[in-house]
């Protein structure tokens, strides 16, 4: 293949990740719209932002098993026509209840293309250091669409009806399902085996356990329906491992992880998820809620650290040429560390540009990290196999994420809510209660009162959790 050919390929396969990953935050500003217009009740608003991302998770393993099977190609064209009709389904939905549907069908839809996108980067970039340039590009586009989604859906929404959110996705995988299958080759698994499907209905169930426990814990605090959920999950997810042990005839070949290449950059990039979302619940709270910044401006500000990642991804995809990868690696996690020691200077009175500057390098060492874990996961795994590695890749970044609300989200929330004891005494039993409970609580009990009494001590001690 020539390398103009390959090259608009990877332009093709980078946008389904653009708009997968912008799919998970474009609603930040469109909820309020749709729950004037489709009248939802308070859980039927969570599910509404949650059921693409758990249905996106749980389908992961057993969407890359099934890619490796009928083919990447196959399945990225399958999962594009899906993702569309999707799409319009949920543009248009008169309920409620129907846009959750289709919220969920569209997290399916996105399962079947992000181990697809990924695995066929190997397959039109056999160069090393064209893959990991390639990769480097990837992984932007993902990360831009985490930039852009509030952006987007803050803009459509001055100017058209919340379901617009939705149709933004129809151009882009128009344009894949025109062009994929004259630039993007086809790979499949040459002997791929029986599919195991109690396998598949182990990994999905696990998955959508144990996603859904860790969220839920980590922004409502415990409850019984979410432990019950993260335990159940758990055991499915022990079950899953010993069916693929015993199994003629594998979903997921554990095989992968005794190569040592694979398995420590597959918990490298848990570990970096885990740093990254646990960070961003806490630097987007203040920014919020201590600096008094609206979401569409916390958006634009946002997009201050991005040629300071775009410089550190093309610079660490630079070196990998000439340099061996885990120095790069580890210099990328010094990177993420010297992020949080400067987000700890942050206070109530610090600008804007420490907390960018600190998120900034939190990002850059997390994107470099995985973007070089990212090629060295498609290389550690056998050809017939690389479906199924990119999605246990995916896994782990949804994994990471979840981890990093629920530990840092519940360490945060303890943290907080010890510091705040003195500050609240005096105050009303529910306003104490509320203040203490949460900063949003904080910020509301503190707005209407008038004197320092009531406003001063919560302000000062937000800052320290």
């Amino acid at each position: 293949m020539s390398d103009r050919r390959a090259w608009a390929g990877l332009a093709v396969l980078v946008l389904p990740c653009l708009l997968i990953s912008m799919d998970v935050s474009v609603l930040f500003f469109a909820l309020p719209f749709i729950s004037a217009d489709l009248g939802p009740t308070g859980p039927e608003q969570l599910w509404i932002m949650d059921a693409y991302g758990f249905t996106l998770a749980g389908g992961l393993i057993t969407m890359g098993a099934v890619g490796d099977r009928i083919g990447r190609r196959k399945l990225l064209l399958i999962g594009a026509a899906a993702f569309s009709a999707a799409s319009v389904v949920a543009a248009y939905a008169p309920t409620a209840e129907l846009l959750i549907a289709a919220r969920a069908l569209l997290g399916v839809a996105g399962a079947t293309l992000m181990p697809s996108t990924l695995s066929l980067i190997r397959t039109l970039f056999p160069d090393d250091a064209k893959r990991k340039t390639a990769i480097a590009v990837w992984t932007g586009g993902v990360t831009a669409g985490a930039f852009l989604g509030p952006i987007v859906g803050g803009l459509l929404l001055e100017y058209f009806w919340w379901g617009s959110a939705f149709l933004i996705n129809l151009p882009a995988m128009a344009l894949l399902l025109l062009l994929g299958p004259a630039l993007l080759p086809e790979s499949r698994n040459p002997a791929p085996g029986r599919f195991d499907f109690p396998g598949a209905l182990l990994s999905i169930t696990a998955a959508l356990g144990v996603v859904y426990g860790m969220k839920k814990l980590a922004v409502e605090g415990f409850s019984t329906g979410p432990a019950l959920a993260l335990v159940a999950g758990t055991a499915l997810a022990a079950a899953f491992v010993v069916r693929q042990r015993r199994t003629a005839h594998p979903l997921l070949d554990l095989e992968l992880f005794r190569d040592r290449t694979f398995g420590a950059s597959i918990g490298i990039n848990v570990v970096a998820m885990f740093c990254f979302i646990g960070s961003s619940l806490f630097t987007n709270q203040y920014v919020q809620l201590v600096l008094g910044m609206r979401p569409f401006e916390a958006a634009l500000w946002s997009l201050a650290v991005a040629p300071m990642i775009g410089v550190g991804i093309a610079v660490a995809s630079t070196l990998a040429q000439r340099l061996r990868v885990a120095p790069l690696v580890a210099s990328g996690l010094v990177v993420l560390a010297v992020g949080f020691v400067v987000l700890a200077q942050v206070d109530v009175g610090s600008s804007i540009w420490l907390v960018l500057v600190g998120s900034g390098l939190v990002g850059t060492g997390v994107l470099v990290t995985t973007t070089l874990t990212g090629d060295r996961i498609l290389t550690a795994a056998p050809p017939e196999h690389v479906g199924s590695a990119s999605a246990i890749s995916e896994t782990g970044v949804e994994l990471g994420g979840a981890l990093g609300m629920a530990v840092l989200g519940t360490v945060g929330a303890a943290v907080y809510h010890r510091q705040m004891a003195d500050a609240v005494a005096g105050l009303p039993a529910d306003a104490a209660a509320a203040a203490q409970d949460t900063l949003g609580g904080a910020v509301a009990v503190a707005a209407p009162c008038p004197t320092p009494r009531c406003s001063a001590p919560p302000a000062r001690r937000s800052s320290a959790a």
